[in-house]
């Protein structure tokens, strides 16, 4: 679907980046968390932003607390937008924990679901158990999101760990990799508790990683400028509030103040890496 935008403006004004790509994407990924949108608000924020939305997590546990009809409504609008719609990765960790991880896989894909996020930010798992949980997740067709990273407040992984994990979930099969932010973005991770993001961390990181690969979780406008100024345009964001879709996109492209001369007016500084 063409943007309704772009059959009436210039293709400079819609993009003075004059480098954002189309959908499908293989980078400049934006995911957003929905935390309890009603059909009627889901199906508003696809039709107004889905050429900039690429994955929609359905955050925490609440895709068994949302109606059935309901979530298969969501599966079957966001097919229709191109859009991939995936359980958060809280809702794995309760059924890894209540050792029910079969009935859930099972379960998902009788509803239609494509993608499974694995992560251990509440629990635990070892390599091992990491491992099988990934390779349980692919027999039952699942492509495969994990996420490093523990919700604890005040917790950080190490930066090495993260690269050595990242590569680990990538020889067994996962396709993104996300890295723990929270929905809040303070106190956890590339954050500290006033939410400022950890530059050199981040850098760190990026340089060790396929960057096409690995998400962002940057639920705050500061991180999401932050992010993109040290990263580029084409930074994977994760954990996006619904309605910051357009805010994200328009830092992307060079149209808000903040990236107007990084990214936009055909001046492409790219990244300070």
């Amino acid at each position: 679907m063409e943007p309704i935008a772009e059959t009436i403006w210039d293709k400079q004004l819609t993009d003075p980046s004059l480098g954002r790509k189309g959908k499908p994407r293989q980078s400049g990924l934006t995911m957003i968390i929905d935390k309890g949108l009603g059909w009627t608000q889901f199906k508003d924020l696809l039709e107004l932003a889905s050429d900039y939305i690429d994955f929609i997590k359905l955050g925490f546990g609440t895709a068994v607390l949302t109606p059935l009809p309901v979530l298969q409504k969501k599966l079957e609008t966001a097919h229709q937008y191109d859009v991939h719609l995936y359980p958060g990765g809280t809702f794995f960790e309760a059924a890894y924990h209540q050792k029910a991880i079969h009935h859930y896989l099972r379960t998902l894909s009788e509803i239609g679901f494509d993608w499974v996020e694995i992560s251990d930010g509440t629990i635990t798992l070892n390599e091992r158990e990491r491992r099988d949980a990934i390779a349980q997740a692919r027999t039952h067709s699942f492509r495969v999101i994990t996420e490093i990273g523990k919700k604890e407040k005040g917790s950080v992984t190490p930066s090495s760990q993260i690269v050595e994990i990242f590569h680990q979930d990538r020889e067994q099969g996962a396709e993104y990799i996300i890295l723990e932010g929270r929905e809040s973005g303070e106190n956890v991770g590339i954050f500290n508790s006033k939410g400022d993001v950890d530059t050199r961390y981040v850098q760190e990181v990026h340089r060790q990683v396929d960057p096409s690969r690995i998400w962002w979780e940057c639920p705050q406008s500061a991180q999401q400028i932050t992010i993109l100024k040290l990263l580029g345009a084409d930074a994977n964001l994760g954990n996006i509030p619904a309605q910051e879709v357009l805010s994200v996109e328009s830092l992307r492209r060079g149209l808000r103040s903040d990236t107007f001369f990084t990214f936009g007016n055909g001046i492409r500084e790219g990244s300070l890496l």
